[in-house]
């Protein structure tokens, strides 16, 4: 912006020194014709990316299932296909992500309630579920907004303000359908290496979410909003969160290994009331349903850039290969040591090792 405010600033300037100078004296002088100045697009950067990994060891809280020597799998594969856009324009950027994930027969999809066993309690083989996730963040920066530099000092590059919202369903028995909204700063640093990392605290409000095991009818009448739910929609309260992200080349490396880069995520989200929405039926130990601090993170992925590798510098990052490591503990602010029948056995308090997931995964991103 501060280009094209200075562009019709000389512009002014010059119409204002032809009228003092007179009519008479202006149509004198050679005239040259303007040169107009070049408008700048209204996205200054546009980048779209599709991308396919596999991860080994995903879980989905409340699906496992028991070996035949004992133990418990709380484990399934997942495939994940996804879309993600960015764009920088004038005023700040927006970020939009939608993923698909996969799963394998440990986490089956509807009528099966768990692996191998249907609604009715009879035996039932049923597909992985499928579940698609969308994410998108925007952020309007203050030294754009105030069109200064103020915000801007040290490793301080800005400070913005964030948006953005949430949302996901799955054809799973329980049927979750997560509607959320963040709202807050954000503040972006520099790292070497043309890096970067921000950090983002923000009001977190999941307003929205189902769960099919909560609805009133299916173990009884019930009484709604005391023991069970009239539907199964779950609202909860609003609360704390902080959200990390960083960038970095590796370019500390020889010119012919420059092509490697770090990067990760993390997000921390408080506790949001009780988990089936439902506190009074919410009991104490084991039997706990009350919502817990929840740590979704990718603290690392080491990308490859294959496509700088082998044409060169103009197609860096149009295919890059990818491996990285995913940890989240509560799944979905589930507490990983409570939720009788869910993140624990009901009967002995064993966990299921469902509502943590901790997995190695890699994959490929193509940009387009």
């Amino acid at each position: 912006m501060s280009f094209r405010f200075r562009a019709i600033a000389a512009a002014v300037l010059s119409l204002a020194s032809l009228a003092t100078g007179g009519l008479a004296q202006a149509a004198d002088l050679p005239v040259k014709a303007a040169k107009k100045a070049p408008d700048l697009p209204f996205f200054l950067v546009i980048d779209d990316r599709v991308s396919f990994s596999w991860m080994p060891k995903g879980t989905d809280p409340g699906m496992w299932s028991t070996r035949p020597d004992g133990s418990i799998n709380g484990t399934t594969a997942k495939q994940v296909y996804s879309f993600t856009h960015f764009d920088l324009w004038a005023y700040g950027t927006n970020f939009f992500t939608i993923s698909m994930f996969k799963s394998g027969h440990n986490d089956p999809a509807s009528p099966c309630v768990a692996p191998g066993v249907t609604i009715t309690g009879g035996v039932g083989n049923c597909a992985g579920a499928t579940e698609i996730y969308g994410l998108f963040r925007s952020t309007f920066g203050w030294n754009e907004l105030f069109n200064t530099k103020t915000f801007t000092m040290g490793p301080l590059h800005n400070i913005s303000f964030e948006v953005g919202m949430d949302a996901n369903t799955e054809n799973n028995f329980l049927a979750p359908a997560k509607r959320d909204v963040v709202a807050g700063l954000q503040f972006a640093f520099d790292l070497p290496y043309k890096g970067y990392v921000n950090v983002a605290p923000l009001m977190y409000w999941e307003f929205l979410n189902h769960n099919a095991f909560t609805q009133c009818g299916l173990f009884g009448a019930g009484v709604a909003g005391v023991t069970c739910n009239s539907d199964g929609n779950v609202s909860y309260n609003p609360t704390w969160a902080v959200e990390v992200n960083y960038y970095m080349d590796l370019g500390f490396l020889p010119p012919n290994m420059q092509f490697w880069s770090i990067s990760g995520r993390a997000g921390w989200y408080g506790p949001k009331g009780d988990s089936n929405g439902l506190p009074a039926l919410s009991g104490t130990g084991i039997f706990s349903t009350k919502s817990k601090t929840e740590l979704n993170s990718e603290p690392i992925r080491l990308t490859f850039d294959a496509s700088k590798a082998a044409l060169g510098d103009k197609y860096s990052h149009f295919v890059d290969l990818w491996v990285a490591y995913r940890y989240w503990q509560n799944k979905f602010g589930l507490d990983h040591n409570a939720m009788a029948g869910v993140c624990t056995v009901a009967a002995t308090g064993q966990s299921t090792k469902s509502c943590t997931e901790s997995t190695v995964y890699g994959g490929i991103t193509v940009k387009f």
